[in-house]
């Protein structure tokens, strides 16, 4: 077996590669369904999403380091969403479906708290693995979290999970998403990488090419994500503005990482 793949032979590894399988199952399915199916698809993506991401960090770094992802990105994604719902700040205004998601709390159901975990978990992965200045990795990452929500946002609004007060603030073809909710991704994404970064120096989690075995599962995500989000909305779930805008914020990742991988294998 290849180097890449024989991380698989080792035990600690299966769960987060299970988890990831199912996951992008999951994901497919997604376009197949609708109504109350659909909502259950989109709980299982989110706790698969998280469970990859959970399930591996605590295989790299340990179960503490896991948990520490958990409560600073999870937690502090949980207030941002429950000051926004009450207040709009940072996000703008904006609300939840009533009960289409499980329990909630002050309105934010207790998923989208774990969506935070499994979306941003890959995209700092692989900011660190692009960079070692931490400063940029802490941009890249803020960077990484707009370019994802520019495929959750509009994913989300069109499934009617959540709605925003104005209309016609947004980006061309996205305008029921006001550009208040990037900046708020932004600044949100920003302070959770800053406190992260304290975690993963005690830890060294950075890498760097070719790409580790470690580090395939995250990366094998981050890729997913984005590619396959862009194939979704182009043509599974008639969002091609999405598509775009997520493909290229994504990108700003992606392609380097691409490169990066292609140039290492190379020499």
């Amino acid at each position: 077996m290849s180097e890449p793949l024989s991380f698989l032979r080792t035990p600690r590894w299966v769960v987060p590669a299970a988890f990831a399988v199912l996951l992008v199952l999951a994901q497919i399915g997604y376009p197949l369904t609708s109504g109350v199916a659909r909502d259950r698809v989109t709980v299982v993506v989110v706790l698969l999403s998280a469970g990859t991401a959970l399930a591996h960090a605590g295989a790299t770094c340990g179960v503490r380091y896991a948990v520490g992802f958990l409560v600073i990105v999870s937690g502090l994604g949980l207030i941002a969403e429950i000051v926004g719902t009450a207040t709009g700040f940072p996000f703008g205004c904006y609300d939840y479906a009533d009960g289409r998601l499980g329990p909630a709390v002050a309105g934010v159901p207790l998923v989208v708290a774990l969506a935070w975990t499994g979306g941003l978990y890959p995209v700092w992965v692989v900011a660190g693995m692009l960079t070692r200045r931490i400063a940029v990795r802490i941009v890249l990452t803020a960077v990484g979290a707009v370019g994802w929500d520019l495929f959750l946002d509009p994913q989300m609004v069109a499934d009617g999970q959540w709605s925003w007060c104005a209309a016609g603030w947004g980006l061309p073809g996205l305008g029921d998403i006001p550009y208040t909710n990037y900046l708020g991704w932004f600044a949100v994404a920003l302070v959770m990488a800053v406190l992260l970064a304290g975690s993963d120096r005690a830890v060294g989690t950075r890498t760097g090419f070719p790409i580790p075995s470690a580090v395939i599962v995250p990366v094998a995500v981050f890729l997913w994500t984005w590619l396959g989000s862009t194939l979704a909305h182009a043509v599974f779930l008639d969002l091609p503005y999405s598509a775009w805008y997520g493909c290229v914020g994504l990108g700003v990742l992606g392609v380097p990482l691409l490169v990066r991988s292609v140039l290492a294998r190379r020499s």
